[in-house]
Formats: structure tokens, C-alpha cells, sequence
């Protein structure tokens, strides 16, 4: 048995989460917020023990711990120093040596990796060079992972990479129609975004469906406040909704998804904004929030809709695009076995399932409203007469990334 972190580090966060191998059991999970501050909130989820009860930061509910400690920190350095400390502290690990790998979520990968690799010197550079691609990611990939890599040197370091994922996708998807130089000059192309999750649900889809994943056609829908949807062809990615960047797609809590370039430089001009400041308001001021003008969350959305029409607004254009994906997918493809929810959305609005899948009847789309009813759990919501089920599989890029670790161990 192996103990092997998952580890995402943002620029004021990290989460993490512990996991014994193979046998795929979270020991513990946390996340670090506001790195940076001083009230920075550093919480660990954990079984309860002996040490729990006698800490006055950890609160006990039955079998279930949690340590909750709002402190300084500095930066990433002095988080996971603490991280590591706490777990010590805690009984959760008893050296830090008992760590024996760490995988690092790492948002850009361009096309450079098509797969996890084992972390050196070559493969951080190439981490840093592709800061372009994700400024807002991976350079704080990069800092977690070195890290790390000096608090515990005896560990296996992996990048899995939100990108690498989507590298078996064809050209005539992930090429823009822009002059070909771009391309070759500065990698101008699709990326996409959110790999592993897509790679993680796809897998298990097959395996709910009982049939190989090289024999099936899937539409992966990983709809939470970052949305992104994938056509899985045979088992690799075909097309996937997210572009360059993360902003392009579907509609998202804050992001845009597709919008004409032409508008974008229209409101530039008109409102005398800069290129930072119209990717903040594309990223950050737009989506869900600044069509509703009320909130970024589905649920308050929800609780609206009846009195307020532009959040009735954001939801139905939300949905009318997430059906359009799936609609060009299903003819890109020559058809789909099953369309998969995951994500916070997906896997639990049943009523966003059932209002996409309400469109979709005419490609033999249906589920079974009383399986969806409630559903946040894996599960086959089709209704018996479906020709294309619909499926409902909780993501884990924990343990995607903790397997992939695993794999590469020596």
C-alpha cells in the first residue's frame, strides 16, 4: 500500500487530497484559500482519531473530522509546510516520507504532452514556456511542484495536464480557420480543458454500460462553473467545446463561452477597455452572472426564475448551448451511445438534466424522470425506450491524477 497525493495548486489556493494505493481510499482531503493573506482558511477532512478529539481546530460529527484554521500564510511554500505539519500532527501520516508520490494537476500541456509524465527539469521548463497558454495556472502549477519537490525529495513527482487528454483530436477540430502560419508560429489551436475529468467519466461510462470504451461513441458533459463538453470517439477525444483557452464553449458561471471576435473589439472601442480588462470581463463578468445580473450560481438562478426573467434568461441560454454541443457531437461522431453528466451541475441539477434532455427527444434522447429524480450518484436515468442513453457518473480528477501517479512509479 502507498500513500500518493493529488495536488492542484491555483495562485491564492491548494487543494489536495491523500489517497492509500491501490486501494483508491481517501485518507483526507483539504484546501488552502486566500495563500497570500492574513486570514488565509487552511481545512483537512479526515476519519476521526484519538487526535482529533483533543485539537481545539478539528470538529467532530460521528466518523467524520474536520480541521478548520484561519492563519497567515505567506505563500505556497509555508502552505504546504503547514499542510504537511497538520497531517503529521493529526495522526494522519506519521513521517512525511510515507508520502511516496504526488501528482500535480497542470492546467496547459500544449503539445508538448499527450500524456502524465514523471516531473524533471526538462518537463518544468516546458511548464513555465507554456505560461502563455494559461498565465493564471501554470505558473502556480509550476510553484506547487517545486515545492514539493524540496519538501519531500524522496517522492514521485507527476504533471497530469488538463490538455493532454484532448491531444487525439484531429486536425481539421482543433485547427482554427486562421492563417496556417499562426498555427506553426505561435501553436494557435485548440487545446481544451478539463481532460481528466472527461478521461475519468468516459471509462467509467463504458464500464456502466458494460461494453469496451474502443466500441462506443460518448459525449462527455462536464457542466459546474467551468463547463466543458467532449465528443469520446473509440475512447480518445474527438472534439471538445473549450478552445485556446478555457473561455471558449458552452456558457459558464462567469465565462462567456463562444462570442463573435468582432463584438468582442465593438465593446472594446465602445467602452474604451483594454485587452486585460475585456478578458476580465469575458472571464470573470460574463456567463451566467452578467446575463442574470443576479448571481453565477445555478441554484440561486433556479430560485429566481419564476419572478426574474434574466435569470430565466441565463438558464435557458445555458441549456440552449449545452444542447447545441450535443446536437453537433451526435453528427460529428454519426451518432452516440450515451450522453454523460458529471461535474457540480450535472451530476446534481436533475432538473438541468432534464431540461437538455427535453430537447433532445427527436435523436432518441429520453430519460426516466423518476430516476433522475434526485439522482447525484453513478447511474444509467435512461427511460427504457432511449436509443441514446443518458448516464449521470460522479467526476474524481483525484483519482485520475493518483493512478496516473501510481502507473508511473518505478
Amino acid at each position: 500500500m502507498a500513500k500518493i497525493m493529488a495536488v492542484n495548486a491555483g495562485s491564492s489556493s491548494l487543494k489536495f487530497q491523500l489517497l492509500e494505493m491501490p486501494a483508491e481510499e481517501v485518507i483526507a482531503q483539504g484546501l488552502v484559500e486566500r495563500i497570500g493573506m492574513e486570514d488565509a482558511i487552511f481545512t483537512i477532512k479526515f476519519a476521526a482519531n484519538e487526535k482529533a478529539d483533543s485539537n481545539e481546530n478539528v470538529s467532530v460529527k460521528g466518523q467524520k473530522a474536520k480541521f478548520q484554521k484561519v492563519t497567515p500564510i505567506k505563500d505556497h511554500s509555508v502552505a504546504i509546510n503547514m499542510m504537511l505539519e497538520e497531517l503529521s500532527n493529526l495522526d494522519i501520516i506519521s513521517d512525511f516520507n510515507e508520502i511516496v508520490g504526488v501528482g500535480h494537476r497542470v492546467v496547459a500541456g500544449g503539445e508538448y504532452f499527450d500524456k502524465s509524465v514523471l516531473i524533471n527539469e526538462d518537463v518544468l521548463a516546458k511548464i513555465d514556456e507554456l505560461a502563455d497558454y494559461a498565465p493564471l495556472h501554470n505558473p502556480a502549477n509550476a510553484m506547487g511542484i517545486r515545492v514539493f519537490q524540496k519538501l519531500l525529495p524522496k517522492a514521485t513527482e507527476v504533471a497530469v495536464f488538463d490538455t493532454s487528454f484532448h491531444q487525439t483530436m484531429p486536425k481539421v477540430n482543433y485547427l482554427y480557420s486562421l492563417p496556417y502560419k499562426y498555427y506553426g508560429k505561435y501553436g494557435a489551436r485548440k487545446y481544451g480543458a478539463h481532460g481528466t475529468s472527461h478521461r475519468y467519466v468516459a471509462g467509467k461510462a463504458a464500464e456502466l454500460l458494460g461494453q469496451p470504451i474502443e466500441d462506443l461513441k460518448l459525449i462527455t458533459l462536464h457542466l459546474g462553473a467551468g463547463a466543458s463538453i467532449t465528443a469520446v470517439k473509440h475512447g480518445k477525444s474527438f472534439d471538445t467545446s473549450m478552445g485556446f483557452t478555457p473561455l471558449a464553449g458552452v456558457t459558464m458561471a462567469t465565462r462567456s463561452g463562444d462570442v463573435d471576435p468582432s463584438l468582442v473589439s465593438f465593446i472594446q472601442d465602445k467602452e474604451n477597455l483594454s485587452n486585460d480588462e475585456m478578458l476580465t470581463i469575458l472571464n470573470k463578468q460574463s456567463g451566467l452572472q452578467g446575463i442574470s445580473e443576479l448571481s453565477s450560481d445555478m441554484r440561486d438562478l433556479r430560485a429566481a426564475r419564476q419572478e426574474n426573467d434574466k435569470a430565466e434568461l441565463a438558464i435557458d441560454i445555458f441549456v440552449d448551448r449545452v444542447v447545441s454541443y450535443i446536437g453537433q457531437y451526435v453528427a460529428k461522431m454519426d451518432g452516440a451511445d450515451a450522453i454523460v453528466f458529471t461535474a457540480g451541475i450535472g451530476e446534481n441539477a436533475d432538473w438541468v438534466r432534464e431540461e437538455v434532455t427535453a430537447r433532445l427527444g427527436y435523436l432518441g434522447i429520453k430519460i426516466d424522470p423518476q430516476k433522475n429524480d434526485g439522482c447525484t450518484e453513478e447511474a444509467d436515468i435512461s427511460a427504457a425506450d432511449a436509443k441514446i442513453k443518458t448516464l449521470v457518473v460522479p467526476t474524481d480528477e483525484e483519482l485520475m491524477i493518483a493512478r496516473d501517479v501510481q502507473s508511473l512509479m518505478k
